[in-house]
């Protein structure tokens, strides 16, 4: 579900919101800063979907590119080559813009 009032795209089971994932916008950028999802609910693969069904509908409004910031997002976007036509740059400039513990 997109909240754009609150700039975050979140996921549900049943009512419970158990994840979400925030950006900022700046013109023709969408950058894509924090995805977490509740510990309960970690491990359920939870956090893939919302980016990918995020990233449909960032593909689909057609108005930005995205500049993956989250090391969750710039990982998901590099395992999946279907995602690279959104960014604002390459995949490799995001992964060497983005520091997560035990990157090369």
């Amino acid at each position: 579900m997109h909240d754009s009032d609150k700039r975050r795209y979140e996921i549900f089971l049943g009512s419970d919101r158990v994840g979400l994932m925030d950006y900022s916008l700046m013109p023709g950028e969408i950058h894509l800063v924090h995805t977490e999802v509740n510990p309960e609910h970690q491990g359920k693969n939870l956090a893939a979907i919302l980016l990918r069904e995020s990233l449909q509908d960032i593909r689909t409004r057609g108005t930005e590119k995205v500049v993956p910031v989250c090391s969750y997002t710039v990982k998901y976007m590099e395992k999946h080559p279907d995602t690279h036509d959104l960014l604002k740059g390459s995949i490799e400039d995001a992964v060497a813009a983005c520091r997560w513990p035990g990157a090369s």
